[in-house]
């Protein structure tokens, strides 16, 4: 007896599925944005026991359409300017789809050297595409791989950054003391993690000060060094970030990047969010100092049409995360790996198999080319210029800063009280969907506008429900 689904059943049936895929974009708008149902709605209609016999495949999706949909919060839909676009595209669904089918363990160049390949001829791409330092291509010292997300990026820019300050004595002894490592009181909070994770504690982890556009000062990061210094300490990393999540500030990374190599400190950049900002040649101003970073990684998944998940991470000496990574048990070895002749990405982040995920990213350069992504990008932008100086025209609103890239922070000017409850109610009215930051200690609403299929007209009539939920309350 077979259980198995036969091709012609997979083929019918992933037809079917494609179709609702693609009627799901087409009636997205129609879902409200933020889910509307409360803890415990989904698990209350699911059984207690899996199911002892198989189920016909139209079932399931009847299950998918009652019980699922509504506890879906809806990130592609283009009135989603919550957190970070999340955005997708039709050529990285099948790209995801393709990878699937052909279900490649990627761990190693034998075991698929297509999936090494092509990843390191995309990271390279992208290296000329953003303009970035040529020392982070793989003809060079450097190299890129793609990572799930930018907190396992910032792990092994941690990781290889102790091991260099130690002399790869760490890895051996576990020994973390004196170590130290510095972040922005705005950078991301998967950099605290990081430090968790790797047993250094949060202690060692030092938070310099921002200046009123909440980006790093570095002349508090070098005094914050110098104190450590003569505690006797060892400062051996620095996040710094283009983009933060908070208010998209974007830090000076050519001053950090000098602080740094005076003290021979790794410098990881992190420009997860806005990072593809950079494809636009009059945006790569905000990262002018990146030749001075031994680390840098961004998000496709965020604002690239690509979707979850696919961090591009590079470094600038691949030898030292190789090194730091690096382990070899019998069972792995090959002739290709033996002769040095070959890259293996499980050398170069925390784990050891990995998805082909370079084909969805090959899938949406190759359709969109360099032309589509800039033009789409800069629209994105140019509709967050828009909606900047609705905010700055308007007598009961007021605007944060002028923002660089695709994040708008806002605020009515009745107060933190106020604000909050103005976004309340419209999430949960589910037309639109924001969210909010704290900067000192002011409510701010946030207006992330990037989505893939977000227009004027949205962006439009989010202003107008904005409006007219304020003036209501």
């Amino acid at each position: 007896m077979n259980y198995h689904m036969s091709p012609e059943q997979f083929r019918e049936e992933g037809k079917k599925l494609i179709d609702w895929i693609a009627d799901y974009y087409e009636q997205v708008e129609k879902y409200p944005v933020l889910s509307q149902v409360q803890p415990g709605n989904i698990t209350k209609q699911l059984p207690n026991n899996a199911p002892e016999k198989g189920e016909e495949f139209s079932t399931v999706m009847k299950d998918v359409e009652q019980i699922i949909m509504p506890g879906i919060t809806h990130w592609q839909s283009p009135n989603f300017f919550a957190y970070f676009q999340s955005n997708n595209s039709f050529p990285s669904i099948l790209g995801d789809l393709l990878s699937s089918g052909l279900g490649v363990q990627g761990m190693l160049w034998a075991t698929s050297p297509a999936c090494t390949e092509l990843e390191t001829r995309v990271m390279d791409w992208l290296v000329d595409l953003k303009g970035l330092p040529k020392h982070f291509k793989s003809t060079e010292n450097g190299g890129g791989v793609i990572q799930d997300t930018a907190s396992s990026a910032v792990l092994a820019a941690l990781l290889a950054a102790r091991e260099r300050k130690t002399n790869f004595a760490c890895n051996q002894t576990g020994d973390n003391s004196g170590l130290v490592a510095y972040i922005s009181t705005q950078t991301h909070s998967s950099v605290e993690k990081g430090v968790k994770v790797m047993g250094l504690g949060t202690d060692r982890l030092r938070r310099i000060e921002v200046d009123r556009h909440f980006a790093m000062r570095p002349d508090l990061l070098e005094k914050q060094i110098q104190q450590d210094l003569e505690a006797g300490l060892k400062p051996f990393f620095v996040c710094a970030t283009i983009g933060t999540t908070s208010s998209n500030a974007v830090d000076p990374i050519e001053a950090i990047g000098r602080v740094c190599r005076q003290h021979s400190i790794w410098l990881h950049v992190d420009a997860a969010m806005s990072g593809t900002a950079a494809l636009l040649p009059d945006y790569r101003q905000y990262f002018e100092g990146l030749e001075l970073a031994d680390s840098y990684a961004f998000n496709p998944h965020k604002w690239m049409f690509t979707n979850f998940d696919c961090d591009c991470f590079w470094v600038a000496d691949k030898a030292v995360l190789i090194k730091t990574l690096s382990i070899l048990p019998e069972y792995l070895k090959n002739e290709a790996t033996e002769k040095g002749a070959v890259i293996d990405y499980r050398d170069w982040h925390v784990q050891l198999g990995r998805r082909f995920r370079s084909l969805k990213l090959w899938f949406v350069l190759r359709h969109y080319g360099a032309e589509g992504l800039r033009y789409h990008i800069n629209q994105h932008i140019e509709l967050t210029q828009l909606f900047t100086e609705w905010v700055k025209d308007s007598d009961d609103f007021e605007l944060l800063s002028e923002p660089p890239f695709n994040l708008v922070l806002f605020r009515h000017t009745k107060g933190n009280e106020f604000n909050k409850y103005l976004m309340d109610c419209l999430n949960k009215d589910g037309k639109i969907y924001l969210t909010h930051t704290v900067l000192n200690g002011t409510f701010w609403l946030r207006m992330s506008i990037g989505q893939t299929q977000t227009e004027e007209r949205h962006v439009q009539e989010a202003w107008r429900l904005i409006k007219e939920k304020a003036e209501t309350l």
